[in-house]
């Protein structure tokens, strides 16, 4: 499946997770949060309602205090909700995120990289 991996500003560069603004986010789908550094690492993938689930995150000391080893970044994509499972468990097997509950027990769903 190819994902069309969204991106901030007139200069399309990836979004600041805690600027980002979020009221204009209406898509469903899947996202990842990394943060920047050499090596920058996955943080968390999930999945829903993207505007929902960033809120939560952006609360969620587990995942911010990873902006102590880099800026942290979002980027996120349109996906059905019938194809989330697997997409999640393969993003979630490609990149091996630092944090994250049990992913979903489904078969994986290829998707493009957003890098």
């Amino acid at each position: 499946m190819n994902l069309k991996w969204i991106k901030c500003g007139d200069d399309d560069h990836w979004c600041s997770f805690s600027d980002v603004n979020l009221d204009k986010v209406t898509a469903g789908g899947v996202y990842i949060i990394w943060h920047e550094g050499n090596p920058g690492r996955v943080v968390r993938i999930g999945q829903g309602d993207i505007k929902d689930r960033l809120g939560r995150h952006r609360k969620d000391s587990q995942i911010t205090a990873y902006g102590a080893l880099g800026k942290l970044r979002v980027t996120w994509a349109s996906v059905p909700s019938s194809q989330r499972d697997g997409v999640e468990t393969y993003l979630a097997d490609q990149w091996n995120p630092l944090i994250g509950e049990a992913f979903p027990d489904a078969l994986p769903i290829a998707v493009n990289s957003p890098w």
